[in-house]
């Protein structure tokens, strides 16, 4: 990505994140959760990334979100003010609209930096910026970054598992019990092969030396400059703004 904040050191969009997130962890006014929530959405396109293509990449925040809605519709202890809607156990009234959308905006505020980081964000790079910058241990960074490679892997394996069992004749039938007991077993087998793949990559990249505790150099000189240290500020100003003006 060649835009104007997609250059930008990994570490810091990293900061950007993070001190959006921790803005909107610290209010529940609707109004600051939308403003911070529309950050990410205004800034996507100097990152590379459409909006629409950023909302795409959050539908599970705003699956989440909408769940957040449900169950307090369902089980808020605070049910004052006017009721809208009272359809057997669901009664929605302004008080639980209104804490139920703050909840929810939270969310999406919370969840919007972090998935523009990740969709603007190689991790190679990533891991560069962390050991240069950050002075992060590399056995930490690299060893993150491996796991991250191999992530993908789970679904293929998922895939591979489930088409295995109907090739045995092992299926739900449409039965939600039976699928969940089917799940469950082939997540546990997941689990098993995550550990001993992990373990076969900690051998090798410790016999590749990556703990040999010698300084080791940097093929992938990564920069820091006074652009990187602006879009911290800027973030900071732009996160502060909505708190303040309270």
């Amino acid at each position: 990505m060649t835009t104007l904040l997609a250059r930008r050191a990994p570490v810091a969009k990293l900061g950007a994140a993070l001190t959006l997130s921790v803005a909107a962890v610290l209010t529940l006014d609707p109004v600051a959760l939308a403003v911070l929530a529309a950050i990410p959405l205004v800034t996507a396109p100097l990152f590379g990334l459409s909006p629409l293509r950023l909302l795409r990449r959050a539908w599970p925040a705003f699956a989440a979100a909408v769940g957040i809605i449900l169950s307090l519709a369902l089980f808020s202890a605070d049910r004052g003010g006017t009721v809208y809607v009272h359809f057997g156990p669901f009664l929605v009234t302004s008080s639980v609209l209104a804490t139920a959308g703050a909840y929810a905006l939270r969310l999406v505020a919370l969840s919007l930096p972090a998935v523009l980081f990740t969709a603007t964000t190689d991790p190679t790079d990533l891991a560069d910026s962390l050991v240069q910058h950050v002075r992060a241990p590399a056995r930490f960074a690299y060893g993150a970054l491996a796991a991250y490679r191999l992530v993908g892997l789970l679904t293929e394996e998922y895939q591979q598992l489930t088409m295995a069992r109907r090739a045995r004749g092992i299926d739900s039938g449409g039965n939600p019990l039976r699928w969940a007991k089917l799940f469950a077993g082939t997540a546990f087998g997941l689990l098993v092969g995550a550990i001993r793949r992990g373990t076969r990559l900690a051998q090798a990249m410790d016999a590749r030396g990556f703990d040999a505790g010698l300084p080791r150099t940097i093929a992938r000189p990564s920069r820091f400059g006074p652009p990187d240290v602006a879009l911290l500020l800027g973030t900071v100003f732009l996160a502060t703004v909505p708190l303040l003006a309270l």
